[in-house]
């Protein structure tokens, strides 16, 4: 049993330099998409701005958080530029 809940727990090892490198890379790419879109949000720029910061900073779990928040973000920007594209019509007054 001792086992089975070993497994089941995440490692609670700290981030890299590494692991912040590869989350702000797909923060960026998800950014630079919305950006095609005409969408970027301006607290995925803050947030961007904040995880380089903290990765400066040697604080690289801080600095995964936040790149990983803004890759959230800046996808939610997406969703919301494609699934507006057509959606307004609805709504348009005929």
């Amino acid at each position: 049993m001792l086992l089975a809940l070993t497994v089941a727990l995440p490692s609670a090892r700290a981030a890299t330099d590494a692991d912040f490198k590869a989350a702000y890379a797909a923060a960026e790419a998800a950014f630079k998409e919305a950006a095609d879109l005409r969408n970027q949000w301006t607290t995925t720029v803050s947030i961007l701005a904040a995880a380089k910061k903290a990765a400066d900073g040697g604080d690289f779990d801080r600095a995964v958080a936040a790149a990983k928040e803004a890759e959230a973000l800046a996808k939610a920007s997406i969703f919301q530029a494609t699934s507006e594209k057509e959606a307004w019509k609805a709504m348009e007054i005929r």
